[in-house]
């Protein structure tokens, strides 16, 4: 099993790209089901969950194909990949796939709009928490399904073999079943109205892709979204926005390391909330043409309390990277989780680097220190796994991070944009990880 090791002290410096975005790519790549023409993306990340879809998409009968590199392009550039579902041969989506991605549960959706009924295994519980699928089924059924759950497996029909448009009110912000839903609504009969919708930039993103597909949506951003559905879309090419969480990871990274890093391809608007904390904890924040220049020359680092919300807040997937840089905050810092139960899992590993934390239920309180001092230390999800990379950064000696293939799954690339930087960085192999 792969190990990343760290020697820290380094300042960064330099360019980093941003790539496009894991939480865009994912319902943009599941929203090809929704027609048999090709749909292709551009500024597709190379990751492990981008992989895992790929398969999922096949097993239902999607064909996909990459462009090549172009000459001179940029090994960090983003790819092109053209998806076509001409004939979806299985509107199954079997539980030893699903259980390995909680995003693939979001294809009931375009397979119950198209096909008039979808069997998807429920995805069971993950690291940060169970994340139940209730507001994806209540939602489903607003739009005329017929559901019920069989062994494991969400069985949805559609009821004269189209969905209804209707009025779907979530109870609490759901990213992902607003994707499902807004997918499923573009096929519907009707006009369907999501009310309490997630203003996440990814679903705006998705909804410009479908609508440059041929669907009727309005609203997108806000928290109500307007979709009057049509009996086909057609094909169309579209770009994935750049990734918001990379962005503030690396923002955050130079901001525990000092130094000064240009990171382009990228929008500040899109994490605005996080570059203003930033800036609050002493970090310079300039744009640039393309992106934003981070910078932290020498100053100490201010604490700053934050707490999670839904777009357009501080984002809950920068959390744990921001809690490894309060550590070397010059005070104390409260840091309030509200979007996922147990996304403090990152904090016993932290200690070890010599951080000192407080838990209480959802509430962190993060004191400053002097040192943190390098540690083997073991990833436990996606974005604890890069906190760990961020403290290791700035930690005195060697930090070695295990199970690095939560990284794999959202973070492109990661020890290469770094060691340009600057950063004394390596991927441990194999048998040299051990």
């Amino acid at each position: 099993m792969d190990k990343i090791r760290i020697v820290g002290g380094n300042a960064l410096s330099g360019t980093i790209p941003i790539s496009g975005a894991k939480n865009a790519a994912l319902p943009l790549m599941i929203a090809g089901l929704l027609t048999p023409d090709r749909l292709t993306l551009e500024n597709v990340p190379r990751l492990r969950d981008v992989a895992l879809l790929q398969r999922i998409l096949t097993n239902h009968g999607v064909d996909y194909s990459l462009d090549g590199k172009r000459p001179g392009q940029d090994p960090l550039a983003g790819q092109t990949i053209h998806f076509q579902a001409r004939d979806i041969v299985d509107t199954t989506a079997p539980y030893e796939l699903v259980s390995q991605m909680r995003a693939s549960f979001w294809v009931i959706g375009p397979l119950l709009a198209r096909m008039g009924e979808a069997r998807v295994s429920l995805p069971g519980g993950c690291a940060i928490g169970t994340r139940p699928v209730d507001f994806f089924i209540s939602g489903l059924k607003a739009l005329g399904a017929d559901i019920d759950i069989d062994r494991g497996y969400v069985v949805a029909r559609a009821p004269g073999g189209r969905l209804l448009g209707g009025r779907v009110t979530f109870p609490k912000v759901s990213v992902g079943a607003t994707h499902t839903v807004m997918m499923a609504a573009t096929l519907a009969k009707g006009e369907t109205v999501i009310e309490n919708a997630a203003r996440e930039p990814e679903v705006v993103d998705l909804a410009a892709c479908l609508v440059a597909m041929g669907a009727e949506i309005e609203g997108a951003g806000t928290e109500t979204i307007r979709i009057q559905g049509k009996r086909d879309l057609h094909g169309a090419w579209h770009s994935v926005l750049p990734d918001r969480i990379e962005t503030g990871t690396y923002a955050m990274a130079v901001a525990m390391t000092g130094g000064s890093l240009d990171l382009v391809n990228t929008a500040p608007e899109l994490l605005s909330s996080a570059l203003g904390v930033l800036a609050d904890a002493g970090v310079s924040i300039e744009p640039l043409k393309t992106g934003i220049r981070v910078r932290r020359d020498g100053g100490g680092i201010r604490p700053v309390d934050v707490t999670t919300e839904p777009f357009p807040g501080f984002p809950t997937d920068l959390q744990a990277q921001f809690m490894a840089l309060m550590t070397r905050a010059e005070g104390t810092t409260r840091i309030t989780e509200t979007i996922f139960e147990n996304r403090f899992m990152h904090v016993a590993e932290l200690v070890r680097l010599g951080a000192r934390i407080h838990l209480d239920g959802q509430v962190a309180t993060v004191e400053g220190v002097d040192r943190l001092i390098g540690a083997p230390v073991m990833a436990t999800d996606l974005r604890a796994s890069v906190s760990l990379v961020i403290a290791g950064l700035a930690a005195e000696g060697d930090t070695t991070v295990s199970r690095v293939y939560h990284l794999d799954r959202g973070f492109e690339r990661l020890e290469e944009k770094l060691s340009r930087c600057g950063a004394a960085i390596e991927r441990l192999s194999g048998e040299g990880s051990r």
